[in-house]
């Protein structure tokens, strides 16, 4: 049983790809650090944006899982991406590649463009927060 309560007030615009709040009850808080489309061996992998996204996002549930977690224990996740313009252009793909691995639940998400990351072949990078149920 997930520990998150999706919150969308009628007030505000109809989320699309994202929860407006998300109510966490107690239970184990999980902070997982930015990832990119890193392999084992360091380096950066994928040509696009939509494939670099889908490495960043199943590394990110790579170290959710080893935490005990699951991705239905997503309750913040925040996107960084160099071409902000190509990352909203691609959304229907990227949004294809959530549901493929995380399903039809959002959490509360942010994305922010941004002139460069860490490694120099990054398009992307995300950082979540996950809470496990008590």
């Amino acid at each position: 049983m997930s520990s998150l309560e999706r919150v969308d007030p009628p007030e505000l615009a109809r989320p699309s790809g994202f929860a407006h709040a998300v109510v966490a009850q107690p239970g184990r808080t999980v902070f997982l650090a930015g990832q990119t489309a890193m392999d084992a061996s360091g380096r950066i992998v994928g040509g696009d944006v939509v494939e670099q996204f889908e490495r960043a996002l199943g590394n990110l549930l790579t170290a959710l899982r080893a935490a005990g977690g699951e991705p239905a224990h997503l309750a913040s996740l925040t996107v960084y991406a160099v071409d902000l313009v190509d990352y909203r252009a691609r959304a229907r793909d990227i949004g294809a590649v959530w549901k493929r691995l995380v399903g039809r639940e959002y959490p509360a998400m942010a994305g922010i463009g941004v002139a460069r990351l860490w490694d120099d072949d990054a398009l992307v990078e995300v950082q979540g927060i996950a809470v496990l149920p008590a």
